[in-house]
């Protein structure tokens, strides 16, 4: 098993009443990605982070092995979504895969 953590900010021209609906759409868009992409197992996309956290939102997917890490990265249906649902909006990416 292969775990994959990224974290965002939103960029800073991102008004705050859009962000409900973005990570709405965020989330509903990750999570669909399970049984679209090999080797991928779990999807949780967190929205609601703890205060005194340094980003707004984090997602954790869990795969088979290491490489399907990188299968996941280059999908279609994953960089579909990264471009069009979470690239445009945020910023301040952080990864950690263990």
């Amino acid at each position: 098993m292969a775990t994959h953590v990224v974290m965002w900010n939103f960029k800073p021209e991102i008004a705050a009443e859009e962000k409900p609906q973005l990570l709405e759409t965020m989330k509903k868009r990750l999570e669909a990605l399970v049984g679209q992409v090999p080797g991928l197992v779990k999807v949780q996309f967190i929205t609601q982070p703890l205060p005194g956290t340094t980003h707004e939102m984090a997602l954790v997917t869990e795969h088979c092995t290491p490489e399907d890490i990188a299968v996941y990265a280059s999908h279609p249906a994953h960089v579909a979504v990264a471009d069009t649902c979470v690239r445009p909006y945020t910023c301040d990416r952080v990864c950690l895969n263990f």
